[in-house]
């Protein structure tokens, strides 16, 4: 199930997490949804939000962007996906997925999903290995597979919600902290004695 491979694509305490699932499989014609969200300290502001989907045929090929965010959604109409590619996120919820319609076997591939969400300045980045079927898998009895991974699942997402909240309450006293030792050195600077003004503070 897509909930045990999920990857943690940044490690934690260097900015974002992105999550998404580390291989999609998808049958060939059908429509797929590639899942990317993250989770950032800062409420998402559009004019400083940034996100870009790229596409990689190979692990050594170059890779091509496809789908942007720059205040507003803007599709690059690469001749392989034509008008098949939708987003389908909302980066105010911290999802920023798209849907690949009509999949072709060529579809196949790693795509890219990169989200920087300024104060923080650590850009994230998630992965997806696309594999498309040319008919659909046996079906077998994952009901087991689909309790634990959904328990395993489950309990990730908590301790990476607690996780993050613990990061977001320390990064923000850092930044009051650096915030402070500023204007403690902008008033020393500012005092004509040469003496810190014990005043101002």
């Amino acid at each position: 199930t897509p909930l045990i491979h999920l990857r943690l694509a940044a490690p934690p305490g260097l900015g974002m997490e992105v999550m998404a699932p580390a291989t999609i499989n998808a049958l060939n014609g059908s429509s797929v949804k590639l899942s990317c969200t993250f989770n950032s300290c800062y409420k998402v502001e559009n004019k400083q939000f940034s996100l870009n989907w790229t596409y990689q045929e190979c692990s050594n090929c170059s890779e091509e962007l496809f789908l942007q965010f720059r205040t507003k959604i803007m599709n690059k109409q690469l001749d392989r996906f034509g008008n098949r590619v939708e987003f389908t996120g909302n980066p105010a919820k911290y999802d920023v997925s798209f849907t690949l319609k009509n999949v072709q076997l060529e579809d196949e591939g790693t795509y890219n999903c990169y989200v920087l969400n300024p104060p923080d300045r650590h850009r994230g980045h998630g992965k997806i290995s696309l594999k498309v079927l040319t008919k659909e898998p046996p079906k077998h009895d994952s009901t087991v597979a689909v309790i634990v991974g959904a328990s395993v699942g489950g309990f990730l997402a908590v301790v990476i919600l607690v996780l993050m909240v613990v990061k977001c309450v320390r990064r923000k006293k850092q930044q009051r902290l650096n915030t402070d030792d500023q204007k403690t050195e902008e008033e020393g600077k500012t005092d004509g004695e040469g003496n810190p003004d014990e005043g101002t503070k």
